[in-house]
């Protein structure tokens, strides 16, 4: 128990040092002036504070409200000890913070039993204040596992739908990196950022309604077969639609409107411009980039200085320019993740530990590759 008294009577301090180290057992210091016994506060978690009402640098009733200013003092007992019983010195020194009264004139036995209980209630409030951080570390601590678990749930089931288009999951990882560096490029809020980051990787969730004769076909499809290709964001609309869960709206959104166009001439709906929700505009440019710069069965990977140029292009037609530029000040990162396959391990601790327990998921049976082109490469 540590307590602070501030009194400019040396025979005050003096004694109430002595009953509350020789009675109570507890850890002392002592101010006379009490502009040092704030520097000491400020600095110091006292558990109790004793604080006389007339002093000549600054009264009682300041002391309290400057100790009431400290976050620490908000709860700890403040008693003020003084000869005064005026009700109005009482109503100031309440409406001050001060938690109790302490009489100067009282005898030695009640001073006792006083300082007893004070020291009591001190023990008290600290005791409920070490449960209660102890009860916040834990619900921060269930909240984090939540959260963790909210990431994985959604990288494995992105997985899922990545494993029917493509060799490994790397894909997916790497749109939902692109889109959280442009959304911290965009200035976006931490939280936001976040949602976007976990809410990407679905975005092509209606993809398992397409048949594998279309999806994993190698060469050239024709009209019927891209036409039902451009079915699936309606189809990942419908799937995440309707949710109750803003993580799985924002991923609602994404699925449905990430290959309109800012010019217009986009679907499943032709939107244009800011009637794209942002987050569909991010993910546009994160999807395109990545389906650019991986190889598939019908295509070689482009370089990334050239596919880089390929997004710079397009701004203010395909993609919002200020996606665009976003990317382009998020580049170094970028390129990062895309030419290196071990980014994504060395990120786990701090941005991506979730993805740590997602497997890769190499193909049983490989899709053998053909030179014919294929128009859906972004698809």
């Amino acid at each position: 128990m540590d307590v602070l008294v501030i009194d400019d009577s040396q025979a005050v301090l003096a004694q109430m040092q002595r009953l509350l180290e020789q009675d109570q057992q507890a850890v002392t210091s002592i101010f006379r002036n009490p502009l040092l016994a704030l520097d000491e506060a400020r600095m110091c978690a006292f558990d109790l504070v004793l604080v006389d009402y007339n002093m000549p640098e600054m009264d009682g009733l300041t002391v309290i409200r400057e100790l009431r200013g400290i976050e620490h003092y908000a709860q700890v007992p403040i008693v003020m000890i003084t000869s005064e019983v005026s009700d109005a010195v009482r109503l100031a020194a309440l409406d001050a913070g001060a938690t109790d009264f302490l009489d100067k004139r009282i005898g030695r036995v009640e001073l006792r039993v006083r300082l007893r209980n004070l020291v009591r209630l001190a023990t008290a409030v600290r005791r409920l204040d070490e449960q209660a951080s102890w009860l916040a570390g834990e619900v921060e601590k269930a909240v984090r596992t939540l959260r963790e678990r909210e990431a994985e749930i959604i990288f494995r089931l992105s997985l899922a739908v990545e494993y029917r288009d493509n060799d490994t999951g790397d894909h997916t990882w790497r749109v939902a990196r692109y889109s959280q560096i442009m959304a911290e490029a965009l200035g976006l809020d931490d939280d936001l950022c976040r949602r976007v980051y976990l809410a990407a990787p679905l975005h092509d969730v209606g993809k398992v309604a397409i048949p594998d004769g279309v999806l994993l076909k190698p060469g050239r499809l024709d009209a019927e077969e891209f036409a039902l290709i451009r079915t699936h964001p309606a189809i990942g609309k419908r799937i995440l639609g309707g949710s109750n869960c803003a993580l799985i709206g924002l991923a609602a959104e994404i699925a449905e409107s990430h290959h309109e166009r800012w010019d217009g001439g986009g679907y499943p709906r032709g939107l244009s411009g800011e009637a794209i929700p942002l987050a569909a505009r991010i993910v546009a440019v994160a999807d395109v980039f990545d389906a650019l710069t991986t190889e598939r069965p019908y295509k070689a990977a482009m370089p990334l200085d050239e596919a880089r140029a390929c997004i710079e292009a397009e701004s203010g037609r395909h993609f919002d320019p200020a996606c665009v530029a976003a990317f382009l000040s998020g580049w170094d990162e970028i390129a990062t993740v895309r030419s290196d396959a071990s980014a994504r391990l060395r990120d786990i601790p701090v941005r991506i530990e979730p993805w740590a327990r997602v497997p890769s998921l190499p193909r049983e049976v490989p899709v053998e590759a053909q030179a014919a082109p294929r128009e859906d490469a972004a698809a």
